[in-house]
């Protein structure tokens, strides 16, 4: 008998395609969200087998409540000086991210991506690191660079690929590198900073350093094989290294559930591997902090890796390039359940007594005229479009230590057709 006859009487398959609940014009009800209580996840002892843990994957580690209390086992008690320098470092993105999206809209830049609604994530990170530690991150952790105290005027130059552009205009704006401060150069493939972060991290380990690496994607890139790759080596060399995945809900077009949202939470990723795996409220600032500190500790004791799975939401578009009205519903930034980032900071720093409106309005002033001041200085290194900014043959450095004869001859031909055509841009 052949197979279609053995079959006749089974049901057919259907091929399930993952759908978002909300497009365009629809109503937005989060309500199937599942947001615990603050302070209701338990906290493990650093030094804890990440199998006795493996619930801290599927809920929610939270440390601000209702009433912006920090309450639970995972409040890292910071001072109310620490608390303002976290908070003013969000502020200072915010308002970065609002005057670069500007410049790209005034075709000063071709290309910008806003971290609104996600400053929770790199901001409280880069304090609860060491500054040597080294960061490997994706294109929405320029708050690591800001709260570390990169100059601005050097991240506007590398936007603008201007002639104090350190990277020479060979990447693409927002794709920053400063070795100097622990911020290892972005890349636009995705994922292909895991590997690297990992094989960073077992290096300082078997050199006996006490550096350990941390690295950042979005929920769609743990769908690449690289990610994967990484989190086997990871576990296998037990890597200092923490694996932050940021789930914002949404790729350029695309959402979670592409990824594999509607199956499990993305911290489970862990799981499977052996890995530490904490669920944190990406929109809380100290829960973030709290669970960054706790992974960072584990990685220096030699207890392995940590994935963190950064809940949280993309407010705006996914850059420039992209209008999020086309796909997904206009209500749905406000209606996200877990608020705004720098808000629940600020309403915190409030409830102790340290802060108020009237200061944070001033602050807010103060940032807005300082990343303007730093912005014309910047444009006195050119913008784009207004002529070619750096010397045409360094289109030629920084690919090999020498470089090979070949390209000799080809920058040596560059140039003379360059001269023959009465537009010479060579070195001077």
């Amino acid at each position: 008998m052949t197979g279609e006859r053995l079959r006749a009487n089974l049901p057919p398959l259907s091929l399930h395609v993952p759908e978002p609940k909300f497009r365009p014009g629809d109503e937005v009800d989060f309500a199937e969200v599942d947001v615990p209580p603050a302070g209701a996840a338990r906290r493990p002892d650093t030094a804890a087998p990440a199998r006795e843990f493996t619930d801290l994957a599927y809920t929610l580690v939270r440390v601000l409540d209702e009433d912006a209390r920090a309450v639970g086992p995972w409040d890292p008690k910071l001072s109310p000086d620490q608390l303002r320098r976290m908070l003013r470092a969000m502020a200072l993105l915010r308002a970065f991210d609002e005057r670069m999206f500007r410049a790209q809209r005034q075709g000063k830049t071709s290309f910008y991506m806003k971290a609104t609604g996600e400053e929770a994530v790199a901001v409280p990170q880069a304090f609860a690191l060491d500054f040597d530690d080294m960061c490997f991150p994706s294109y929405r952790q320029q708050g690591l660079l800001i709260a570390r105290g990169y100059p601005l005027v050097e991240m506007m130059n590398q936007i603008y690929s201007n002639k104090g552009d350190k990277l020479q205009g060979k990447q693409l704006p927002i794709m920053y590198s400063a070795k100097d401060h622990g911020f290892f150069s972005i890349s636009g493939n995705l994922a292909t900073q895991f590997p690297q972060a990992v094989g960073w991290a077992m290096a300082s380990a078997a050199k006996g350093d006490t550096r350990i690496a941390a690295v950042w994607c979005g929920e769609g890139s743990t769908a690449e094989g690289d990610f994967h790759s990484a989190c086997t080596f990871a576990s296998v060399y037990r890597a200092p290294v923490i694996l932050n995945v940021v789930n914002n809900q949404w790729a350029i077009s695309s959402f979670s559930g592409f990824a594999g949202a509607e199956a499990t939470t993305f911290a489970a990723r862990a799981v499977g591997y052996g890995i530490a795996g904490l669920r944190v409220d990406g929109n809380d600032a100290l829960a973030v902090y709290a669970a960054t500190q706790w992974a960072a500790e584990r990685a220096r004791t030699n207890q392995g890796p940590t994935l963190i799975e950064h809940f949280t939401y993309r407010a705006e578009g996914h850059s420039t390039s992209d209008d999020p009205g086309q796909y997904r519903s206009a209500g749905e930034p406000n209606a996200w359940p877990l608020g705004d980032p720098i808000r629940r900071l600020k309403d915190h720093l409030i409830q102790l007594g340290e802060w108020d409106e009237e200061r944070h309005a001033a602050q807010d002033k103060e940032l807005a005229e300082q990343v303007r001041a730093d912005q014309k200085e910047a444009e006195k290194n050119g913008i784009l479009g207004h002529g070619l900014h750096q010397p045409l043959d360094t289109l030629f450095d920084g690919v090999f230590e020498e470089m090979p004869w070949h390209l000799q001859e080809q920058r040596a031909q560059m140039l003379a057709e360059e001269q023959a055509s009465g537009r010479p841009w060579a070195r001077k």
